[in-house]
């Protein structure tokens, strides 16, 4: 399983949405640079990084400091945050990007994204941001149409990197446990490697994931910047060969 120390970049400063309130971020004095080489050298293979400013649509331009993360990091950047368009993707691709998450712009303009997944094979990863059952878009803020798994089956032939799944419920409530419930019945359901986020809470939660069938990896932010979580170990529990499992009758 691979996990994913994540660098959420508002206005140039790194931080963290407490129970995912975008109004309310929680600001960290570290150099985002420094941040991003330093997984790196605990053993990371990938460094995801959300764009705050472009999730929500504002004035804040973090541009050139996420080209220097790319730059810097030494590893891979998987990037997300408020793609809207095929111009943003191609251009970040270009720019170095390993891997361009996609949410909002799936439900809009899912023929694009099919489109960019087969441009881009292995570049393209989807997003799921579940509340209450139902598919979230906009950064959290509006409810779609669609249930998660008829949206996940749309993209079942797509050649997509991956998916991530965030549990807002449980992301709120700080409580993980039902997202390990949601999230492993959304793997279940595709061919498709699942990335579970927003349920690291500990060094267990590592763990559980680690033996949840479809599960490839997990991101990881706010657990590192609180020291609640140790990436070194966290990266040695993930990477361990998992023991049998007796199935449930």
């Amino acid at each position: 399983m691979i996990l994913y120390p994540t660098l959420e970049i508002m206005n140039g400063k790194c931080v963290s949405l407490k129970r995912g309130r975008l109004e309310e971020p929680v600001l960290w004095h570290i150099d985002p640079l420094a941040t991003a080489r330093r997984f790196a050298e605990a053993g990371a293979e990938w460094l995801h990084v959300t764009d705050i400013n472009r999730l929500l649509g504002n004035a804040g331009d973090n541009s050139d400091l996420i080209e220097e993360i790319i730059s810097a990091a030494g590893i891979p950047v998987q990037l997300g945050g408020g793609f809207r368009s095929r111009e943003a993707v191609e251009r970040w691709i270009d720019k170095g990007a390993g891997r361009i998450v996609i949410g909002t712009m799936a439900v809009y303009y899912p023929d694009l994204v099919k489109e960019l997944a087969k441009l881009h094979p292995d570049q393209i990863i989807l997003s799921l941001d579940i509340y209450q059952g139902r598919l979230m878009t906009d950064g959290w803020r509006s409810p779609s149409a669609f249930t998660p798994e008829a949206f996940l089956a749309e993209f079942d032939r797509a050649p997509l990197a991956g998916v991530i799944v965030t549990d807002i419920d449980a992301y709120i409530a700080d409580e993980p446990d039902g997202s390990m419930g949601v999230i492993a019945g959304l793997a279940k359901g595709t061919r498709h490697p699942v990335i579970a986020s927003g349920i690291v809470r500990s060094i267990d939660d590592v763990s559980r994931l680690h033996y949840i069938p479809g599960i490839s990896g997990a991101v990881i932010g706010r657990a590192l910047m609180t020291k609640d979580v140790d990436l070194v170990d966290a990266l040695d529990v993930a990477r361990a060969t998992p023991e049998p499992t007796a199935e449930f009758q």
